[in-house]
């Protein structure tokens, strides 16, 4: 079994970040989906085995990556950011990458919306934004276990 916290759209807001240091600690890897890599800076520095960083479109002279991919628990799973394959508009751009990769898990950013859904096979989460241009500044702990994908939205202040 291994978890994960999955974080995005931070937008500069370090004092949430701070509030998350202890579960990121106790986190088997922490994925952040963009927009506020310097955020998570003082955390990953020196341990990329542990944290996974995806550049953002608000994440200028950054070192993210356009995406990544994994194998955890007989899971293959895709990171992106989400704005090169236009999530605001649908996930099929999306979901189609991840197939085309043979990933049964997409995580992405950039809507600022929390959800969980499986569409063909894929599941698809995004753990929302930790700022004021959210409704429910959100987080995701995700824990994979054997092939099995278990994610749940933690809603946070």
């Amino acid at each position: 079994m291994k978890t994960f916290v999955l974080l995005s759209d931070t937008h500069g807001n370090v004092a949430a970040v701070e509030k998350l240091a202890p579960i990121m600690a106790e986190a088997d890897y922490v994925i952040f989906l963009g927009d506020g890599l310097r955020d998570l800076a003082r955390y990953a520095l020196g341990n990329k085995e542990k944290f996974r960083l995806a550049e953002g479109n608000c994440d200028f002279f950054s070192s993210g990556e356009r995406e990544g991919f994994m194998e955890v628990e007989g899971v293959k799973l895709m990171f992106c950011h989400g704005h090169r394959y236009g999530v605001k508009r649908g996930l099929h751009e999306l979901l189609a990458r991840a197939k085309e990769e043979n990933c049964t898990l997409a995580l992405y950013g950039h809507t600022h919306d929390a959800r969980v859904e499986k569409i063909d096979g894929v599941t698809l989460i995004n753990p929302g934004s930790m700022t004021k241009f959210t409704t429910k500044p959100s987080y995701c702990y995700l824990v994979l276990h054997q092939g099995k994908i278990t994610a749940q939205i933690v809603e946070i202040f």
